[in-house]
């Protein structure tokens, strides 16, 4: 079955897993927008000690939270809509690119593991393609063509997109992406993870006025 066909279904019921960096987290999606349930374990306090995220303690991290958190998410869409159980599910999706490769193989092979068990489509997903459609879950259908922005710890991307799965990326940032010059910044000031909130608070207190920074080309 297509991804398109198990999750476009009406009332279909996916599980969704992402592990592609530091954070674990466990979704359950209704249809095309119910989300029933959506929870994450963050590592911060973990890498804390190193100013950055570990790639193989973020891996173990991962094997421990993971089945936890698919029994957390069950429970708390059972607590919004009656009991909901593995066998209920009609598919399972995993971030299977871009992101560190220990963690994401956590992911995927729970992912894979419980779409066998279970004979349900197991369904691959770009988690930077995915970013824009938190608009399409809060706010409906996407109004084509569209230029998402993408400012996340890994990637900074410009993509025009003309339709569902056809995009292509028309800017990016040189080096590196916002998110991690942030955390650089922080780390540079002697300020602890996650360093974007903390640069954030300190920016707005202390930017008076406008600054002609330069265009970037």
């Amino acid at each position: 079955m297509s991804a398109g066909a198990a999750g476009g279904r009406v009332g279909a019921l996916g599980l969704a897993i992402d592990t592609t960096f530091d954070d674990t987290s466990v979704a359950l999606l209704r249809g095309r927008r119910e989300v029933l349930a959506n929870v994450t374990l963050s590592q911060y306090a973990e890498h804390a000690e190193f100013g950055g995220v570990v790639p193989e303690r973020a891996s173990r991290k991962h094997l421990e939270a993971i089945h936890p958190l698919i029994v957390a998410a069950l429970r708390q869409a059972g607590r919004q809509g009656g009991p909901v159980a593995l066998g209920d599910l009609d598919y399972v999706a995993v971030s299977n690119l871009p992101g560190l490769l220990g963690s994401i193989l956590v992911g995927m092979t729970v992912a894979k593991s419980l779409a066998y068990l279970l004979d349900v489509p197991l369904i691959g997903i770009n988690h930077i393609e995915a970013h824009p459609y938190a608009s399409f879950l809060v706010h409906g259908e996407l109004p084509f063509p569209l230029v998402h922005l993408v400012a996340a710890g890994g990637h900074t991307l410009l993509i025009h997109q003309e339709a569902h799965f056809r995009w292509r990326i028309v800017g990016r940032s040189v080096d590196d992406a916002a998110g991690e010059c942030v955390d650089k910044v922080a780390k540079m000031f002697g300020h602890p993870m996650p360093g974007g909130p903390v640069v954030d608070r300190l920016a707005m207190a202390h930017a008076p006025g406008p600054y002609a920074f330069p265009r970037p080309l």
